[in-house]
């Protein structure tokens, strides 16, 4: 008799792999392809995709999985396999091939066309395409048995077993606490905090970027850095996990920031479990947890003092006229200015979760029919003036800033703010566990804690859920109270310096 999970696994290894091919022809598609190709990879994708499709749902892979998962004598890991396998194959089959193919082949047609809208300024370009989206994913919200509350379809894809009532929650006791912490620490001057202006090139921030994630521990004979319009992260496998960010002339700490964050991605990438690799119990378990590693080293590494006392020097050896003479606090202080942004990537970390609820509630409205793709602009720019206090002047720096609608991706904003929940108790317990994690870093001495995360979280995969990967961290389940008390004594510090 054969071992029907030794006949699973060479199925979950083909769809891995196919899975891999597409993120190589998305990559390319932001980075390198001519802007001639969009129909042709549109076809692409969607021929791909319609494969994978057809893979997940072979009535083959359901009877193997029914009869591995009635046996008792499974590994851990292999109670994993069946448990990620299981759930994507259940929202498999309720899609149809044609609307799968459909997804891939406008989202991949709308990133172009959003590319050009954005840097235009003109909504009208890329309207039309949001509005096919949304009605697709109406469609497959639908299709998956979201009834009452269709935005939970959407949610599972990214968070598994998040739901909308959750998030409601999280935000309800987040908020006010937020409008408490932007009353008390919003910046009087932010220009008297910036830092020496510019110009900074892109080619030489391109140079200083390596440098920071080689320090970080980011193998760049796994991967590459790249200039993209959205700064992002791509896994194609092991041995090949691609970075972009993006460069602005006049504002250096904005690239910085756009690098670390995506650097924190591809260190989870980089670090899972390669015994484990093409299979589901070997990748990243949640996209809440994903981005816990980029918000972690952004924010709590990237703007933390320690950081900025081994990145001044290097600052002034880069930048030797603008930065001969500025002092680590200097920069502290200016990448911790506390001042509302309409643009997301560049919000503080007091006034970035807004940007999410700004999301969220937009997300949500669209598929509860309570709002039509025509009317996001508008609503953009009420949300916009309610939470952040500003006028938008354009939709460049509102409704057509984000990537992610164009690539069909929604559900995916609220996983930021898991991601800084996540990332304040791991960070948390990371501190409790190497008591001079500070000094480690003022000395670019990163591996300790580069190797406490792959301890706790990467070598993980996907082992235990996000939930119970919470609990076994720090004892404790998900809450909102380590990150509020990190920025109530990070800024009230930053107050008194």
């Amino acid at each position: 008799m054969t071992d029907p999970y030794l006949d699973l696994l060479p199925r979950l290894r083909r769809i891995h792999r196919l899975s891999g091919a597409m993120a190589l022809l998305s990559w390319d598609q932001e980075v390198t392809m001519p802007a001639g190709g969009a129909r042709s990879r549109a076809g692409h994708r969607a021929a791909l995709a319609e494969i994978i499709h057809a893979q997940l749902t072979d009535p083959e892979v359901g009877k193997l999985l029914a009869d591995v998962a009635a046996r008792d004598d499974l590994s851990r890991e292999a109670r994993a396999d069946v448990r990620e396998t299981t759930r994507a194959r259940d929202r498999a089959v309720k899609l149809p091939a044609a609307l799968v193919r459909e997804l891939a082949e406008t989202a991949a047609l709308a990133h172009p066309e959003w590319v050009k809208a954005r840097a235009d300024d003109d909504w009208q370009r890329f309207a039309p395409h949001l509005a096919k989206l949304v009605e697709l994913k109406r469609q497959e919200a639908a299709a998956l048995g979201s009834v009452d509350e269709p935005y939970d379809a959407l949610l599972d894809e990214f968070e598994p077993g998040l739901r909308t009532a959750e998030m409601v929650e999280i935000f309800a006791g987040l908020r006010p606490a937020l409008a408490d912490l932007v009353g008390r620490f919003t910046t009087p001057d932010p220009d008297a905090l910036s830092l020496p202006a510019g110009p900074y090139p892109a080619a030489t921030q391109g140079e200083l970027s390596r440098r920071i994630l080689t320090a970080i521990g980011y193998d760049f004979e796994a991967g590459r850095l790249d200039i993209s319009a959205h700064p992002f992260t791509e896994s194609m496998g092991h041995g090949d996990v691609r970075v972009t960010s993006a460069f602005h002339a006049d504002n250096l700490l904005s690239g910085i920031s756009s690098t670390m964050h995506e650097g924190g991605h591809a260190l989870y990438e980089m670090g899972l479990p390669e015994s484990l690799r093409e299979t589901p119990a070997g990748q990243a378990v949640s996209l809440g947890i994903h981005e816990s590693q980029s918000r972690l080293w952004e924010n709590h590494v990237g703007r933390g003092l320690p950081f900025c006392r081994w990145l001044a020097p290097l600052l002034a050896e880069t930048f030797a006229d603008q930065f001969g003479g500025t002092t680590p606090e200097a920069i502290y202080r200016a990448a911790n200015v506390v001042q509302p942004s309409p643009v997301r990537i560049e919000a503080d970390e007091v006034t970035y979760n807004l940007h999410i609820v700004l999301r969220f509630e937009i997300e949500r409205a669209l598929f509860a029919g309570q709002l039509e793709p025509a009317g996001v602009p508008d609503a953009w720019r009420q949300f916009t003036r309610q939470d952040l206090g500003l006028d938008l002047a354009d939709d460049r720096r509102g409704a057509l800033q984000d990537i992610h609608w164009c690539t069909g991706s929604f559900g995916y904003f609220p996983t930021y703010t898991l991601g800084n929940l996540y990332a304040a108790m791991f960070w948390n317990q990371a501190r409790t566990d190497l008591p001079d994690l500070d000094q480690q870093l003022a000395a670019g001495e990163f591996g300790s804690l580069l190797g406490w995360l792959r301890e706790k979280i990467h070598e993980r995969g996907s082992i235990l859920t996000a939930a119970e990967l919470c609990r076994d961290i720090t004892g404790r389940d998900l809450c909102a109270d380590d990150f509020v008390a990190y920025l109530e004594a990070k800024h009230g510090e930053l107050n008194s310096l």
